[in-house]
């Protein structure tokens, strides 16, 4: 990754570039002691990252990044401060930064937070890509159209009845990211990393990542179990039903299908318990084989 400094204090961007060059986190391209001087330096060497002092001469950091994004510069922006100034920090995330790194410089948090924003980064230009190139995984159906890995996501959601429910996108983004990063069918990683992964897409600050990780995984809870109780309510139905037949037993454990039944049949209230791995994998490896 490249680095550009941008801190009127000079032994902070010294500081900075030996922490980022010791570490071996990428190269500092370049630095300047202010927003003003910085600007044209940046739009010419398009770095991926800007560490930028939040209060400076000419123009501070907030100033300094509007008059970029003004210019069109999509790099990412990490603000460097000791101001805790809550409306000021809230304002600063709005205009795009990534993350804070507080004065006085910390080598630790400084090695933490450009890892965190360079894994963030790498995840957010992965998963582009992925969506402007899923046709390597279409498929031709009978009208000669051709299907995505989404479409296919889709319409497994919608034979199971949840395609419409919260959690189905927060789903959809795991196999999209699975498919990305090009997990073997088994075993998986861990639920919570890879909750966590999905969750940087949007989630920027330590906080946010536990708290939308957590928020994640109980959309996705509920999503399923809603999808259990509509394969219960098709097997009470029609235990020939072609949908029950196949999701009941391949995506969940069908002892707790059944159990479903009986308390949707007794009208009790609709309790079971998710796997939410079983389900994930055996999506997953669905869309693999479709996708060959």
């Amino acid at each position: 990754m490249r680095y550009f400094i941008v801190d009127d204090d000079r032994a902070s961007r010294i500081m900075l570039a030996n922490i980022i060059n010791e570490c071996a986190l990428g190269t500092v391209i370049g630095e300047a002691k202010n927003g003003q001087d910085a600007i044209p330096q940046i739009l010419m060497t398009q770095p991926e990252f800007v560490l930028i002092d939040l209060l400076m001469p000419k123009l501070d950091g907030i100033e300094t990044i509007e008059r970029l994004h003004e210019n069109r510069f999509e790099g990412n922006f990490i603000m460097i401060s000791q101001v805790v100034n809550k409306e000021m920090v809230a304002e600063s995330y709005e205009k795009g930064v990534e993350f804070f790194i507080h004065k006085p410089i910390n080598k630790i948090e400084v090695q933490m937070v450009l890892q965190k924003t360079e894994e963030q980064h790498r995840l957010k230009n992965s998963i582009k890509a992925i969506r402007q190139s899923l046709t390597l995984f279409e498929v031709p159906d009978v009208k000669h159209t051709k299907k995505t890995t989404r479409d296919h996501i889709q319409s497994i959601l919608n034979d199971i009845g949840i395609v419409g429910e919260v959690g189905s996108e927060d789903i959809i983004t795991i196999i999209e990211h699975l498919l990305l990063e090009k997990h073997k069918i088994a075993p998986l990683p861990p639920l919570k990393e890879i909750y966590e992964k999905v969750a940087m897409l949007t989630k920027t600050t330590p906080d946010e990542l536990v708290k939308e990780s957590k928020a994640i995984e109980q959309r996705i809870r509920r999503t399923i179990l809603a999808g259990m109780i509509n394969l219960a309510n098709l097997g009470i139905v029609d235990y020939t039903n072609s949908e029950f037949e196949y999701y009941a037993p391949r995506y969940f454990d069908f002892t707790d299908i059944r159990h479903l039944m009986h308390q949707i049949e007794k009208n009790e209230h609709r309790k079971a318990k998710v796997n939410i791995k079983k389900f994930i994998q055996v999506l997953y490896s669905e869309i693999i084989s479709k996708a060959d």
